[in-house]
C-alpha cells in the first residue's frame, strides 16, 4: 500500500470514529473532549472524509502499474474488438493497426483505450457500457467525434478537438452509464 492511502484510510477512520462517538454508537471520553460548536465538527468530520477519498483516489489514478495492458481482443467478426474490465483496470493501446469498432463494457472498473496512433480511414462506432467503472479514450486528432448518450448519475466528457472537412472520418461514441462515465481526449 502506498503511504497516500494509507493516510487517507486513518483520515475516513478518524472522522467515522469521531461521528460515531457524536451518535453514542461508540463510547470514548479522550475522543469527545473536543467540543465546537455542531456545525463545526460535522463540517470538519466531512472534509476529513472527502480529502480521505480523494488522497485514495489519487494515489491509484497516478499510479502507472494500476492499469494491464492487454492485447487487443478481436470479436466475432474478426474486425471489431471487445473488451470487458470487472472489478479492475484495462488499457488497450493501438500501435498502427487498423481501427474496425469496438465494444467497451466497464463494470465496477475502469478501460483506458488508445487509439491516437490508429490507422483509421472510414466512419466507425464504439458502443460502451458503464455500470459503476469508467473509460477513457484517446483518440487521434484526425477524426471527428459524434456522441449519443444516455447516462443515469454519470455522463460522457467529448475534449476530443473539431476537424473541420468533408473528408474525416468520424468515430460514433455510443454510450449507456449507470452510476459511470466516459472521458474522451485527443
Amino acid at each position: 500500500m502506498k503511504l497516500r492511502t494509507i493516510i487517507g484510510i486513518v483520515f475516513i477512520v478518524a472522522s467515522l470514529t469521531k461521528l460515531a462517538t457524536i451518535w453514542g454508537i461508540i463510547q470514548w471520553s479522550w475522543f469527545t473532549n473536543v467540543s465546537q460548536e455542531p456545525w463545526v465538527t460535522y463540517f470538519c468530520i466531512c472534509l476529513l472524509i472527502y480529502v480521505g477519498v480523494s488522497l485514495i483516489i489519487d494515489s491509484y489514478r497516478r499510479d502507472p502499474d494500476q492499469w494491464l495492458q492487454r492485447p487487443l481482443p478481436i470479436g466475432e467478426d474478426g474486425k471489431r474488438i471487445c473488451c470487458s474490465a470487472h472489478y479492475g483496470g484495462d488499457e488497450y493501446i493501438y500501435r498502427g493497426e487498423v481501427f474496425h469498432g469496438a465494444r467497451l463494457d466497464a463494470f465496477c472498473g475502469g478501460i483506458r483505450m488508445d487509439l491516437r496512433d490508429a490507422t483509421i480511414t472510414e466512419d466507425e462506432e464504439i458502443e460502451i457500457h458503464t455500470f459503476c467503472g469508467g473509460i477513457e479514450l484517446m483518440v487521434p486528432q484526425t477524426v471527428n467525434v459524434v456522441v449519443k448518450s444516455r447516462s443515469f448519475i454519470g455522463g460522457v466528457g467529448n475534449h476530443a478537438t473539431r476537424i473541420i472537412g468533408k473528408d474525416a472520418p468520424c468515430l460514433h461514441i455510443v454510450a449507456n452509464n449507470f452510476l459511470g462515465g466516459v472521458d474522451i481526449k485527443s
